[in-house]
């Protein structure tokens, strides 16, 4: 997989500017990097996808703190000091409709696992 560093600051102008839908590519990259650093299949797309249209959003609102517990997961396992409160922080800022917040900070937590790739001077 290429790189799983992704800005934040990029990932929320361009959800703002296109009116959430970049968010439908931006979690697709953050459940694709979450896979491989925890080396099994943790999250399908398709499934949070579907599954969050048929509930109304209540099953993304899990999956938000489902993301933020593997994150702690592969923190654990990688020896870093984990972000313990991340899945119920997570699951609080989705209740109240601000996931794109929880975004932000999954991938900042993400960012920490990959290097900032280098621009072409």
């Amino acid at each position: 997989m290429k790189s799983g560093y992704r800005g934040v600051a990029e990932g929320i102008i361009l959800t703002i500017i296109t009116c959430g839908i970049y968010n439908l590519f931006w979690n697709y990259y953050q459940m694709q990097a979450c896979n491989e650093l925890v080396g099994r299949e943790e999250f399908s797309f398709w499934n949070v996808f579907l599954l969050s249209l048929v509930t109304c959003g209540i099953y993304f609102i899990y999956y938000q703190y489902t993301m933020g517990r593997v994150i702690v997961e592969i923190q654990t396992k990688r020896g870093m000091v984990p972000f313990q409160n991340l899945p119920i922080i997570s699951l609080f800022v989705s209740m109240f409709g601000f996931s794109i917040i929880v975004d932000a900070v999954h991938q900042n937590e993400l960012n920490k696992f990959f290097t900032q790739p280098q621009t072409p001077a």
